[in-house]
C-alpha cells in the first residue's frame, strides 16, 4: 500500500468514525485513535455488507447508500467500544 493509500484510509476512517459518533446520542468517552480504527473497520465491513446485499453504484455519482451503511456500522462499533472502553477505565479509577 502506498503512502497515499494509507493517508486516504486514515482520512476516510476519521470521517466515517466521526459520523458514527455523531449518530450515537450522548457522550462517548473513547479516544480519537479508537474512533479512526472503528471508522476504518466500519468502512470495510460496510462495503462488504453492501456488496452482500447486491448494492452496486452502477449509476455513478456519490454512493449515498454505501455511506449510510458504513456510518450505521460505525455507530454500532462506537456503542460497543464506548461500553467496553468506559467500563474498563471506570473500574481502574475506583481503586
Amino acid at each position: 500500500m502506498t503512502i497515499t493509500g494509507i493517508i486516504s484510509a486514515l482520512l476516510v476512517g476519521l470521517l466515517i468514525g466521526a459520523l458514527g459518533r455523531l449518530v450515537v446520542p450522548g457522550k462517548q468517552r473513547i479516544p480519537i485513535w479508537l474512533t479512526i480504527v472503528i471508522g476504518i473497520v466500519a468502512a470495510f465491513v460496510g462495503s462488504y455488507l453492501a456488496g452482500l446485499f447486491g448494492y452496486r453504484n452502477s449509476g455513478g455519482g456519490f454512493p449515498w447508500l454505501l455511506l449510510v451503511i458504513q456510518v450505521a456500522v460505525a455507530a454500532v462499533g462506537v456503542v460497543l467500544a464506548a461500553g467496553a472502553y468506559g467500563r474498563r477505565h471506570r473500574g481502574m479509577l475506583r481503586r
